[in-house]
């Protein structure tokens, strides 16, 4: 009978949680995230046991507990990387990525902690000086970006040019970390020679801090005047541009009646000229005939010459003239054969004329 007993009062007891469960979760659904986080955060608080279920549950997944680290040295290790994030806590793992046919380091790695409060923990401080570069680190589900891709970040990121090659990333760092805290920053190297390319670049963490090291005007680092301007989100100097002179538009006079392109007409009526114009009656009676001008000089009358009786000259070719005789009128046989017949006949006509003067 006890067993009975026993076995009716457990059925009853698993009864009355399940519909407790049921009611809660019924009543949790319509709440909102904030609420839930908030209601969490207070029982966890206040009971320990409740506090480790949800730490459990939340380091269940790895994708919570994985950072991304990029602006790694080139010749940073995996184990550098490990000893640099290993304050913050117990490392599962932890790897520097390298080139698959080169073999060399690509600039960055992964971090992945036992415990989401290393996680938390290490993005307090997300930059770390690593092997003499500015490294920083974001969850890896943020992307290759991470948090820093901010709206400002165009305004907060310096390009410095013209280094010297003796300059390091710590020189650089300690050299603009005067004007503010900096988030980011390193010289660029080569990754063959791991040689200084002259240049590198700086991102704080203020607007204001980055407008100060613009601003400053001494820029003298390893006994060289640097180059200190802003730089894109890629890395690249901003080339500033000058701004042009701004073309303001005329209004140009233009006479009633005729529309200007791209305004409306102000009067309804179509203004301008009405084809064909009444044009005004001619009065012949109002106009005299102008006076005729008097002659300069008087007319004479025409004066009467002989007629002259015109010979036809002879055909053929003219004898030779008889020896002796000579004159511009003398013609030989051979100029007679050149001559052209007009030409010829003008010249017979005036030599007989003179012969019959003679």
């Amino acid at each position: 009978m006890e067993d009975l007993k026993k076995r009716k009062m457990e059925e009853m007891g698993n009864n009355g949680n399940s519909s407790t469960q049921e009611e809660l979760r019924s009543l949790l659904d319509p709440l909102a995230k904030s609420q839930l986080v908030d209601l969490l955060s207070r029982l966890g608080s206040q009971y320990p046991s409740i506090a480790e279920e949800i730490k459990s549950i939340a380091s269940s997944d790895p994708v919570h507990r994985k950072l991304f680290v990029r602006g790694l040295a080139w010749n940073t290790t995996s184990e550098t990387l490990c000893a640099a994030f290993r304050m913050h806590g117990e490392i599962e793992e932890g790897a520097v990525i390298h080139d698959k046919v080169t073999g060399k380091s690509r600039g960055y790695g992964f971090i992945t902690y036992k415990h989401m409060e290393s996680t938390h923990s290490a993005l307090r401080a997300p930059s770390k000086l690593i092997d003499g570069r500015m490294a920083v680190c974001n969850l890896a589900c943020e992307g290759l970006s991470g948090s820093s891709t901010t709206p400002d970040l165009a305004q907060r990121k310096l390009y410095i040019g013209g280094l010297s090659p003796d300059v390091t990333s710590e020189m650089l760092l300690n050299y603009f970390g005067r004007h503010g805290d900096i988030e980011e920053g390193s010289v660029a190297y080569d990754k063959d020679t791991n040689e200084s390319r002259g240049f590198g670049f700086v991102t704080y963490k203020t607007v204001e801090a980055a407008k100060k090291a613009i601003d400053d005007p001494q820029k003298i680092l390893g006994g060289r005047t640097i180059i200190v301007k802003l730089a894109d989100t890629k890395g690249k100097p901003v080339q500033t541009q000058v701004p042009t002179a701004a073309v303001i538009p005329l209004a140009m006079p233009v006479a009633p009646g005729y529309p200007q392109l791209g305004k409306a007409h102000p009067s309804a009526a179509t203004a301008g000229y009405a084809f064909p114009q009444p044009v005004a009656s001619y009065q012949a009676s109002s106009y005299s005939s102008p006076a005729a001008a008097p002659a300069p000089y008087p007319s004479q009358l025409p004066i009467p010459y002989a007629p002259v009786a015109a010979k036809k000259d002879p055909q053929g070719i003219l004898p030779t003239a008889p020896t002796g005789m000579s004159g511009p009128f003398m013609l030989s046989d051979n100029d007679r054969l050149y001559l052209k017949p007009t030409l010829r006949d003008r010249v017979l006509q005036i030599r007989t004329k003179r012969d019959q003067e003679f």
